[in-house]
């Protein structure tokens, strides 16, 4: 069996599986992400890939490689990483202590990076060479993609489409800002706002979210003549069609440019394990294994 071994680490939940050549994902394990000190986050992770090995019935030697998807912001490589959403893991060395555990090649990148390699491997910007793909979960973060490369930028951090700023006068942001998109429309801060779950939001604040997606897509669409943005993650795909509605009806009224009309917004094609999928795709990428 060729398979690797995917994991995602939010700041709601761990999850872990292994994932074949194919894409099909086994032993998918997840818990809360809880609190906690660093180091009893991290053996709490490394249990939760030792189920998901064990619920897929594979030996510690059968998986070619370990690929993370982890929220950011990190180092190159995610050398270290120091998810805002995540208070116990500043400067971690997330990498480094993975494969000293495992015993295999590690590759680690953002999450939403991770997410748009598995939406264009197997979801639903398969075939496209110019599109993003963005998580709006706990927090929002985007994967973009150019001329069929996925952007990394100076630091490896390209893509915090989250800390877009969609209203100046808005909500304080974690990352110390004011009106970026995650202070508006993250399940963090919707919850903050309403004093609920953000799965109880009402329709008025899924469509108010989506239109401030839909905001920070066209800024995005615009500068980098994008035609297409998935959108995954559990307020996403939770709000359903009043959130995808009004999001490209802003997407429309803000993207007014020639090659801008008609850029699209979508749900992700992987549902809810395009963030594994795309843990897997990146560790076959760092195996340099073409994915078809």
């Amino acid at each position: 069996m060729q398979a690797v071994l995917a994991v995602d680490i939010g700041g709601t939940k761990l999850a872990a599986a292994v994932v074949g050549l194919d894409g099909g994902v086994l032993g998918r394990c997840q818990e809360p992400t809880g609190d906690g000190d660093g180091a009893e986050l991290f053996d709490r992770l490394c249990g939760l890939v030792r189920s998901a090995q064990r619920a897929a019935g594979v030996l510690g030697g059968s998986c070619a490689a370990l690929g993370v998807g982890c929220g950011g912001p990190m180092a190159p490589q995610g050398e270290t990483v120091s998810p805002l959403n995540i208070a116990a893991w500043r400067g971690f060395p997330l990498r480094a202590a993975l494969a000293e555990r495992f015993g295999l090649p590690v590759f680690v990148d953002n999450d939403a990076k991770a997410f748009a390699r598995g939406e264009g491997w197997l979801g639903a910007a398969q075939g496209e060479r110019n599109y993003l793909a963005m998580v709006v979960s706990t927090g929002v973060g985007a994967g973009v993609v150019v001329d069929g490369r996925l952007l990394d930028g100076a630091s490896g951090n390209a893509g915090h489409l989250g800390h877009v700023i969609v209203t100046p006068d808005g909500r304080r942001c974690p990352c110390g800002a004011v009106g970026c998109l995650e202070a508006e429309a993250s399940g963090t801060s919707l919850a903050a706002m309403t004093g609920r779950p953000a799965a109880e939001a009402p329709e008025a604040l899924r469509r108010r979210t989506g239109r401030l997606v839909g905001r920070a897509v066209a800024s995005a669409v615009n500068l980098l003549d994008l035609r297409l943005a998935v959108v995954g993650g559990s307020v996403a795909l939770g709000f359903g069609a009043p959130f995808l509605a009004a999001a490209n009806e802003e997407l429309a009224e803000r993207s007014r440019l020639s090659f801008a009309r008609g850029a699209r917004i979508v749900t992700a094609g992987l549902g809810h394990d395009g963030p594994l999928v795309g843990a897997a795709a990146l560790a076959w990428h760092g195996l340099g294994v073409v994915l078809r």
